[in-house]
């Protein structure tokens, strides 16, 4: 079985999930057995948005079940390295509009550019991968090749 890393706080948001989608579980059990009291289900809305709902429930706790054994939870502060690896926090600087950001690299389904957590899968976590500070790295995007110095990295 193929394990996925992942930071303990994305670890922590997939178990927090599970939770509380099987707290969910019987209150959507309860709207069922209530929809069905309403008489003829072929044309009861309730029940068949009930039984959809039950439906996204069940497979969004089995997605949920798998990634959680699959897991394999690194813990960035207890890394340390010179190159950069999972977990780091990198401060990159981009050549081409000299603006300074700082990415985290995390697990596939913790990655949020918007908050600085870019997933170890995506090109720029790719290319910065085993680099060292003062290095830089080039990516294709969509609109050309970007460059990017590598400025600081650190764990935790």
């Amino acid at each position: 079985m193929e394990k996925h890393p992942m930071t303990p706080e994305g670890y922590e948001r997939l178990r927090d999930d599970l939770r509380r989608l099987k707290e969910e579980r019987p209150r959507v059990i309860q709207e069922i057995a209530t929809a069905r009291e309403h008489g003829d289900i072929s044309e009861n809305a309730e029940y068949h948005a009930a039984k959809e709902r039950q439906g996204l429930i069940e497979a969004r706790i089995k997605e949920l079940e798998t990634k959680i054994s699959r897991a394999d939870v690194i813990d960035p502060s207890r890394v340390s390295a010179d190159k950069i690896q999972f977990g780091a926090k990198v401060t990159v600087l981009d050549e081409d509009t000299e603006k300074e950001a700082t990415y985290q690299i995390v697990g596939a389904d913790e990655g949020d550019v918007k908050s600085g957590r870019l997933s170890f899968s995506s090109p720029l976590a790719r290319a910065l991968m085993g680099k060292t500070v003062g290095q830089t790295v080039e990516i294709n995007t969509p609109s050309g090749t970007r460059s990017y110095e590598i400025m600081k990295v650190n764990y935790g």
